[in-house]
């Protein structure tokens, strides 16, 4: 049966008419006692009673009014909310970040989204980027953001900005009135690292091995903030992108000439996914937060 049929079927009820319901609906007398019919075929019973100089609802008729307002209604519930999610009043987003960027990008970034959308439910998780790009791959989240370079096939890669890796260190280190330092000098450096399970530990190993450099690694956790409390305490240096270290306090980022590594933030997304009106929205935000010149603008 096509709503079209029950739209029909209301209006004659309410107007006790056929001729009254025709013109409200803009279709001929004809086609809409057709439409009736049709109806009452489909159900097997009768209506309406056409006997007198009205035309009322017979009991059945009665009964199937009640669900046919409710159906109607529901209808018109689901526009509405359709509506809402086309406007972004309502909706949820789930988003996964490998942990650097928790750090520095996830607090303005999503506080900037909610403020222009405060109805939107943010589900943000922090995670490696290989579990990211599986779920994503899985559906099991919009978004993700974290580093372009050897992705999965599946995923559609939008780059951001790049990002250099700089040395950080706490204010008892020798170093920390420094602005810049040569590469070289890390071969000297006593470390406290991201454990190997963090892919920005590998592109460290890496771009060590390939520089020629065997920092002392003196700790190693699983934990960015634990890194940099270390750093705080003691005399231990890490690699940590800029903007990292540049947001703690009781911190100095030295920048390291020339660059021990560069890497391109990216936006994530699985290729071909329906994309919700929230995550076309949080894509555009993130798009305008920064380019692939420079660091976003915080």
């Amino acid at each position: 049966m096509l709503l079209r049929h029950i739209h029909y079927f209301l209006a004659v009820a309410e107007h006790g008419s056929f001729t009254r319901a025709a013109t409200a609906l803009h279709v001929s007398q004809p086609a809409l006692s057709q439409q009736i019919r049709q109806v009452e075929d489909m159900l097997g019973v009768q209506l309406f009673d056409r006997s007198g100089r009205t035309v009322r609802l017979t009991d059945a008729g009665e009964v199937y009014r009640h669900y046919a307002q409710q159906v109607e209604q529901t209808l018109e519930k689901g526009r509405r909310a359709i509506h809402d999610v086309a406007n972004l009043s309502r909706g949820t987003l789930h988003i996964a970040v490998t942990p650097s960027f928790s750090t520095y990008l996830i607090g303005p970034l999503v506080g900037k989204f909610h403020n222009l959308y405060p109805n939107i439910r943010l589900v943000i998780e922090e995670m490696p980027q290989e579990q990211i790009e599986k779920l994503i791959g899985d559906d099991v989240f919009d978004l993700g953001i974290a580093f372009a370079g050897n992705n999965a096939d599946d995923i559609e890669v939008q780059p951001l900005w790049a990002e250099a890796l700089a040395l950080v260190v706490g204010g008892q280190h020798p170093c920390a009135r420094h602005e810049t330092m040569p590469l070289e000098a890390l071969q000297d450096e006593n470390m406290v690292l991201l454990s190997p399970a963090f892919a920005t530990r590998g592109q460290i190993d890496e771009a060590c091995r390939q520089n020629g450099l065997s920092p002392h690694v003196l700790a190693e956790v699983n934990s960015l903030d634990a890194v940099i409390e270390l750093v705080r305490k003691t005399r231990l240096s890490t690699l940590l992108p800029a903007q990292t270290g540049g947001n703690r306090k009781g911190v100095c980022v030295i920048d390291l000439e020339p660059a021990l590594l560069q890497r391109t933030v990216a936006l994530l997304q699985r290729k071909g996914a329906y994309q919700t009106v929230a995550a076309r929205a949080f894509v555009q935000l993130v798009s305008e937060f920064g380019s692939v010149e420079g660091a976003p603008d915080k």
